[in-house]
């Protein structure tokens, strides 16, 4: 990996769902595969790492809790023409968190991965 790649975990609940996923709906690329525990997949300068509940990132932590998917954090992806985004993965049965928002930065909208992780399309506020 070029030094300008930015690695991301995400706990994921199935592998192979989250690699259909990203592939089918976001664009990304599978640049490795060995589920049930692991995967990565790439899009751009970002590495998305994807960790079953098999892989070590699943192990119990010592104190036995175990890393879950979901949260609030999530990957920010900039697109240049929000709404038509949305209507294509709608179509396509992506769920999304939210309704679009707007503010004085721009446009979102949260989509939900099939384990509940969060990905966050971005159009910036015309300058």
């Amino acid at each position: 990996m070029p030094e300008t790649t930015v690695n991301v975990r995400y706990i994921v609940d199935n592998v192979e769902a989250a690699i259909e996923w990203y592939t089918k709906n976001l664009g990304f690329t599978l640049l490795s595969k060995h589920a049930p525990a692991f995967a990565d997949v790439k899009l751009g300068s970002l590495r998305l790492l994807l960790s079953g509940p098999k892989s070590s990132a699943g192990r119990a932590m010592s104190d036995g809790e175990l890393p879950r998917p979901g949260g609030w954090n999530r990957i920010h992806l900039i697109v240049s023409d929000l709404q038509a985004e949305v209507t294509r993965l709608q179509a396509a049965g992506v769920k999304l968190r939210n309704e679009i928002v707007t503010g004085p930065g721009g446009s979102q909208v949260l989509l939900v991965d099939p384990s509940g992780n969060l990905v966050e399309l971005f159009q910036p506020a015309p300058r």
